[in-house]
């Protein structure tokens, strides 16, 4: 039986560690790491795709919540004092599940609206309809905020989505939670 083999026969070693033994010594930076997985990838111990990922993995620590926000002038949203009748089609055209709401200026964003808090105002309900009823609080983070520490707030508050914040206050944007992974584990959906 092979030294790197246990007695119920799985391997000893991690699959990291028989990468450093087999390709040389260990990394002091990350593009030593990246070297690494290529060279792995080269010798088909993982797949192109699993590669891509890891490298995404590695990178979302240097990247800023700046790098792959929604600009403000591509963000979908409603205004607080629009009737129900211009949010559904809004909702329906965009295809998003949550929305930010507006205040007076594209720079005021007073809350976010989920598309499944609208189905109560199907039908006749729909004359009752006060968008203060279903407005949730809006989570406010800088541009400069690093993606990796987003992604960690955004677990552990069960958040999908933040407004992006300017210095002066102002919306300058918005990210998701899906914009995180996909900037770490390439394109998720459709």
């Amino acid at each position: 039986m092979s030294s790197d083999r246990t007695s119920n026969g799985s391997s000893s070693k991690s699959w990291l560690e028989k990468i450093f033994s087999r390709f040389g010594n260990e990394p002091t930076s990350k593009a030593d790491v990246v070297e690494i997985l290529r060279e792995a990838r080269n010798s088909d111990l993982f797949d192109g795709e699993a590669l891509t990922m890891m490298e995404g993995v590695l990178q979302v620590s240097d990247l800023q919540v700046r790098d792959i926000m929604i600009p403000r002038a591509q963000m979908s949203a409603v205004r607080r004092d629009d009737p129900l009748e211009v949010i559904i089609p809004m909702v329906i055209e965009s295809a998003h599940s949550r929305l930010p709401v507006l205040g007076d200026d594209r720079g005021e964003v007073v809350g976010i609206i989920l598309a499944k808090d609208l189905l109560q105002f199907c039908g006749e309900r729909a004359k009752r309809f006060s968008i203060r009823d279903v407005l949730r609080s809006a989570v406010f983070v800088p541009e400069s905020k690093r993606l990796n520490v987003l992604l960690k707030e955004f677990r552990a508050s069960r958040n999908h989505m933040a407004i992006v914040v300017d210095e002066y206050g102002a919306a300058a944007g918005l990210v998701t939670i899906e914009g995180v992974l996909e900037q770490t584990v390439g394109e998720i959906g459709g």
